[in-house]
């Protein structure tokens, strides 16, 4: 007698709902795509002038070594004040949205709060903060520090609806107010997550502070958008090199911090 081979069972048990959803998502890329507006002469004509940039940027040049530096502490500074920012406003903001400790209409509006700041993409938001504040670095701090919020306040609330309990009773039990048992029942318990959290989006700050400053919110980015501008590839291949240099040593050291704390 042969033996059973186990085999993990399909996701969706109906063969016809299966292949049915398999069918609609095929027909809906190949509607997708033969209806995007896509011009295929100015795609075939763009592919020299690409060329041209790239043979532009090779090799890349490091002359200007200090406008490099400069733009480049300029986006750490923006990423540290609004990861700093971002995430001392999130532990309020997730508190009011953890349905375990929050009365309604406080959670409500603790989540609308997040929703809000989840709802943008940074670039438009910068955008728009660089039209009321001007240009420079205050846009860059305040688009990255709501969208830190969004962020950090919302996996620091679903962390608080999974607490132990247990800890949260035992000092309302000898008579703890509800702002002692916060600080000495619930945060206590979140802590290593927030340690891990707050690592992650100064990683994802200092990437994300590339970007907006490419649409006028100061550091790294204005300084590779000024080269492009100039036709300056092999300094704008340098400053890409940069990035890339710190992403790395930064995306490292977070790991190592997020290692040791969970």
């Amino acid at each position: 007698m042969t033996g059973r081979v186990w085999k993990k069972p399909p996701f969706i048990a109906s063969p016809w709902l299966r292949y049915g959803l398999i069918a609609i998502a095929l027909t809906y890329l190949y509607w997708a795509f033969s209806t995007l507006p896509f011009n295929w002469e100015r795609i075939s004509e763009g592919l020299p002038r690409a060329a041209r940039i790239f043979g532009g940027a090779f090799p890349p040049s490091f002359e200007r070594g200090s406008l490099l530096w400069t733009g480049f502490k300029e986006s750490f500074q923006i990423a540290f004040l609004a990861t700093l920012m971002g995430v001392g406003l999130s532990i309020p903001i997730a508190v009011m949205a953890a349905r375990n400790v929050a009365p309604l209409p406080v959670y409500l509006l603790g989540r609308a709060i997040i929703i809000v700041s989840r709802s943008f993409h940074p670039v438009i938001v910068a955008i728009l903060l660089v039209a009321a504040v001007g240009f420079g670095p205050l846009a860059g701090i305040l688009t990255l520090t709501l969208y830190s919020i969004g962020f950090v306040a919302k996996l620091l609330a679903e962390e608080i609806e999974e607490i132990d309990w247990g800890q949260v009773e035992a000092m309302r039990s000898v008579g703890a107010g509800y702002f002692k048992v916060l600080l000495y029942g619930v945060l206590p318990q979140i802590i290593p997550r927030q340690i891990g959290l707050s690592m992650y989006q100064l990683d994802s700050n200092l990437r994300a502070s590339a970007v907006v400053g490419i649409v006028g919110a100061g550091g790294i980015g204005s300084t590779l958008m000024n080269a492009f501008g100039r036709y300056d590839y092999d300094f704008a291949l340098a400053i890409l090199l940069m990035i890339i240099g710190i992403i790395l040593l930064s995306e490292g050291f977070s790991g190592w911090v997020r290692k040791k704390v969970w």
